[in-house]
């Protein structure tokens, strides 16, 4: 088809050079132009098409694990024994434990507890926390220091004074001596204490003022052992 397109343009090419006459002249260059659309559309048909390339696959996004998620999924030997003094800025909690990274060691102060992680130890993840603390420190002072054979935590006590211990404790009788509720709360306490420790005439006898204080004989619970 195309050679037959090739040969009529010749043969129009030829019949408009010997033409006079400008219809004629008009009539062969329309039709020219013509063959020549369709010669320039049967080239492009013509020509093979390059194969399209099949797109390139796209890589599965890395799976992300935020730092925090690791490391809650790791398993840890709790660190329970423990050595620790004071003076009066400061009280130092001395750890026992060989091959500790101090880049592996994840710290948490807050004003009454303390949270430590230790990574990667001899293939093995430690943790040494105490819950509540006797009293407040600063947080943004206390510090880990890692030894050769042990770990040095220094907490710096928001007050200066000393420590009874290092954990915070309940005062039992404390509840019981605010006579501002109950004139008689800290009485009543005093006498389940005595009764819980003492002998069984000790207890006899704290029993009959408590069962005399209540049926209102006597208005001292005490009376009966004064």
């Amino acid at each position: 088809m195309a050679d037959e397109l090739t040969l009529d343009l010749e043969e129009l090419h030829h019949l408009q050079s010997i033409a006079k006459r400008p219809r004629i002249l008009s009539l062969i260059s329309s039709e020219i132009r013509n063959l020549q659309t369709q010669k320039l559309s049967k080239d492009v048909e013509s020509q093979p098409t390059a194969p399209t390339p099949d797109p390139a696959p796209t890589p599965a996004a890395p799976a992300l694990l935020a730092k925090g998620s690791a490391i809650s999924a790791l398993n840890y030997a709790t660190l329970s024994s423990y050595s620790w003094d004071q003076d009066d800025e400061k009280v130092k909690i001395y750890i026992s434990l060989e091959g500790v990274d101090q880049e592996k060691v994840e710290t948490t102060f807050k004003k009454m507890s303390v949270d430590l992680k230790f990574h990667d130890v001899q293939g093995k993840n430690y943790r040494c926390a105490i819950p509540k603390l006797n009293k407040e420190i600063m947080p943004e002072k206390s510090k880990v220091l890692v030894k050769p054979k042990r770990i040095v935590v220094t907490l710096y006590k928001a007050s200066k004074g000393n420590w009874l211990d290092l954990h915070f404790k309940e005062d039992k009788l404390k509840p019981g001596l605010d006579k501002r509720q109950d004139p008689m709360a800290g009485v009543m306490d005093l006498m389940k204490n005595l009764y819980e420790d003492g002998d069984e005439d000790m207890k006899r006898t704290i029993a009959k003022a408590w069962t005399d204080a209540r049926s209102g004989n006597t208005a001292d619970p005490m009376k009966g052992y004064h």
